[in-house]
């Protein structure tokens, strides 16, 4: 049983640590500036230092990165249609999650980093913009962020959460910040009955509580998508040549896949490969892996226009932020990353959208959910290893009606759980009318 004292030990422990760790995380913040350009830019926004043009007042989407940004896309312009007069602000942590809301909500929505957890960062940031409400999405809980909101009488959602056993696992060694954190959403909208159980045992309301889908399974393609498919394959200079993606591969998984794609090029000389490494930052390590291997390789940012392509290569190293969905697009089967390294797996959805077969390793706790649908609709399969791998991929190359329905039996399993958008834009039009007449 946590107790009101263990709990306040606890979040004293929590502000010691974060204010001890201050130095850390600037530092960590230039080094990863170093490797990554684009977190040196706006660096005091992270620190609760609002830009100008961020209106006060507004309804706040709180995303992580590029993949939860892309999803809450819909609810956001739905409730900024809804709600014309109140400003609405997306914040994320990521420069990937930035420039994904800053392409697809810049009509609609202001936006800026959150701050970090800090105190006087967060207090900073109320101070200058004054929410309305707060929704976050996923699993971004912050103890200071939802306490102010907390002390505000600010209302607090979650939305499309999920909660693995994995993480349910690491709040609970806090149970007493856990629990508090919880006590305060006015709304926890999951993914799935095993989510609501987790999340409520850990302290958050049954009675608020609740298994709405994942609005994730809505992803559509945008009208131009296949005529921007066939200009990316005339730029990538592949042809009319069997494609298969590797995506958002991690340390430790770039070997494997190559691996499986020097098996599978003795069986298809002329296969290629859509390398994508989850931080393009990491892109001159992949490449090196790749050309002390025998492999041609040519860079996706260096393929402008199909007459600065010359010859046909191996591997085309995808480098370039944002395109992902149109790689799988002209790709014929897939391999999703983070899967057999301990990171989780990444979203299965976006080459399901694109029929293609997929595969992924046993690692999924990210998405264990939408790959047990994906897996028993007979959309995807587990493999454990290189040798595997290869061989699931070669029976889908190597024969077209095989990898079709495989292909189409992934689509179905997404197009059949269609709808969580709709019931969370009604639960956020309910809440959002009650906290702007507050």
């Amino acid at each position: 049983m946590v107790t009101h004292q263990s709990a306040s030990m606890v979040a004293w422990v929590y502000q010691l640590v974060l204010w001890l760790a201050l130095p850390l995380v600037w530092l960590r913040l230039q080094w990863r500036a170093r490797r990554e350009p684009a977190y040196g830019e706006r660096q005091a926004e992270r620190f609760g230092q609002v830009p100008r043009d961020v209106r006060r007042g507004p309804i706040w989407f709180h995303t992580v990165s590029a993949g939860e940004s892309i999803a809450a896309a819909p609810v956001v312009r739905a409730i900024a249609e809804r709600f014309p007069d109140t400003p609405v602000l997306v914040t994320t942590m990521t420069p990937t999650g930035s420039a994904q809301v800053i392409e697809r909500l810049s009509d609609v929505a202001d936006h800026c980093y959150a701050p970090y957890d800090f105190t006087f960062a967060v207090d900073r940031f109320y101070r200058r913009v004054e929410p309305r409400a707060l929704i976050l999405m996923e699993t971004e809980l912050w103890p200071n962020l939802i306490a102010w909101a907390r002390s505000r009488g600010i209302p607090v959602l979650l939305i499309n959460a999920r909660l693995s056993e994995r993480s349910a696992r690491g709040y609970a060694k806090v149970a007493g910040l856990a629990r508090g954190m919880l006590e305060a959403l006015s709304f926890i909208a999951c993914q799935s009955e095993d989510h609501v159980r987790r999340f409520v045992s850990l302290g958050a309301a049954a009675e608020t509580t609740a298994a709405l889908g994942s609005v994730k399974y809505d992803v559509a393609l945008p009208d131009d998508f296949a005529a921007g498919c066939e200009d990316l394959r005339a730029r990538l200079g592949v042809g009319e040549r069997l494609v298969w993606i590797a995506a958002s591969t991690h340390p430790g998984e770039d070997e494997p896949v190559l691996e499986a794609f020097a098996i599978l090029r003795r069986q298809l000389p002329e296969l290629c490969l859509i390398l994508v490494p989850r931080h393009p930052h990491r892109a001159d390590d992949v490449e090196a892996m790749a050309v002390a291997r025998g492999f041609s390789v040519v860079r996706q940012s260096a393929c402008v226009s199909p007459d600065e392509r010359a010859g046909t290569p191996d591997i085309v190293l995808g480098d370039v932020m944002g395109t992902l969905l149109e790689l799988y697009g002209i790709a014929h089967a897939a391999f999703v990353g983070g899967s057999l390294v301990p990171v989780g797996g990444h979203n299965p959805l976006e080459p399901a959208l694109c029929h293609l077969p997929i595969a992924s390793g046993p690692e999924q706790f990210n998405f264990t959910e939408v790959m047990k649908e994906l897996e028993s609709r007979g959309g995807l399969v587990t493999v454990a290893d290189a040798s595997a791998l290869a061989e699931v991929t070669a029976a889908w190359l190597t024969d077209a009606d095989l990898r079709a329905a495989v292909g189409a039996k992934a689509h179905a399993a997404l197009a059949d759980n269609r709808g969580a958008t709709a019931r969370v834009v009604a639960l956020l039009d309910e809440s959002v009318q009650r906290a702007l007449t507050q």
